[in-house]
């Protein structure tokens, strides 16, 4: 069950402040829970009572764009929503989110008419442009494009081998996927709040003001952290394999982020021990998660970190093993057995 919410969820839309659509399908989706919408947009699902409150978090949003210009020709210029390597976008399908949904492609400079100096250098977004067939400014107005429009990317979910899948937005509707897996099969002894949120990629927003609403006493986020095993990459940068398992975070973006609550790292890899979970631990260098909003809020919440492994995260293509998914929503629910 867990890989069919992911393949339904990685083909919807929502970039950062704009994650309606998703929302939408967790809340239908969603079995026997209290749900709020808070002011900000973050989904609260809780359920069970207690005298103890747990927050689990995924984030809706994924990365993506926005038009800021249309020039005279109809041609689309756009700033990037979140962490994007501008040589990604090149020649990428895109749908921008207008009055209506219109289909675009990402096009630039054809090396063809390059300099040879031109030739050797990254080319950079601002040197791009979305083209979506508009003759004019008039008539890509008339198509229902504004300034504002957001844009997103264009991905079918594809099975690679036995047990690997690609697709945009696995960063982060894996995590969304797992926690609806595990809320809708959990019977909690406590009170569990799994809050879905929103503008994770553009600076933690979501997290920062629902850990404020709900002051939990401890708290979990479920992410996606990269994969170093593929070629490019020397595995002591990223020791995190596919197919391996979950992955507890020690620490990220070397302690800036997170350093996990001593008690709640002990949970989590007592509880894998418990159940015969085989996990990976990491300590990263990289980013971070809405872990680190959270663990900071009010006077501090003890928090953790439970990560799927994914290969070419930030892409359209990222690639995941359907095994580590369900171990994870399978650790994150003898988790919650064990408070």
């Amino acid at each position: 069950m867990v890989v069919d919410y992911l393949k339904k969820l990685s083909q919807l839309h929502g970039i950062s402040g704009r994650e309606d659509n998703v929302r939408e399908y967790i809340m239908r989706e969603l079995k026997d829970c209290e749900i709020e919408i808070d002011k900000f947009g973050n989904l609260i699902a809780k359920k069970g009572e207690g005298n103890k409150k747990v927050m689990l978090a995924a984030h809706m949003d994924e990365i993506g764009l926005m038009v800021k210009y249309i020039d005279e020709n109809g041609f689309l210029k756009f700033t990037k929503i979140g962490g994007i390597y501008d040589q990604m976008l090149l020649n990428q399908r895109v749908i921008v989110h207008g009055e209506r949904d219109i289909f675009g492609v990402i096009g630039s400079k054809p090396p063809h008419r390059m300099k040879e100096e031109e030739k050797n250098k990254l080319i950079k977004y601002e040197d791009m442009f979305i083209d979506i067939g508009a003759e004019s400014r008039e008539e890509a107005i008339e198509m229902g494009v504004n300034i504002g429009s957001w844009v997103s990317f264009v991905s079918e979910v594809y099975e690679l081998g036995k047990n690997r899948l690609a697709g945009k937005a696995f960063d982060d509707r894996v995590g969304c996927a797992i926690l609806l897996d595990v809320m809708n099969r959990i019977e909690p002894n406590c009170e569990v709040y799994a809050v879905f949120t929103v503008q994770e990629e553009v600076g933690l927003k979501g997290a920062k003001v629902s850990a404020y609403k709900i002051n939990p006493d401890m708290a979990i986020v479920i992410d996606v952290t990269i994969a170093g095993d593929h070629p490019g990459i020397k595995k002591e940068d990223a020791p995190v394999e596919l197919g391996k398992g979950p992955v507890i975070d020690i620490a990220d973006a070397s302690g800036r982020g997170l350093i996990a609550h001593p008690e709640v790292l002990k949970l989590m890899i007592e509880t894998a021990k418990k159940y015969n979970i085989d996990v990976q631990l990491e300590v990263s260098e990289g980013g971070t998660t809405d872990a680190t909003a959270i663990h900071l809020t009010r006077e501090g919440v003890p928090t953790g970190v439970l990560s799927v492994p994914a290969r070419y995260i930030h892409t359209p293509v990222e690639v995941i093993d359907k095994r580590d998914l369900q171990k994870t929503a399978d650790l994150l629910y003898y988790i919650l057995k064990e408070i």
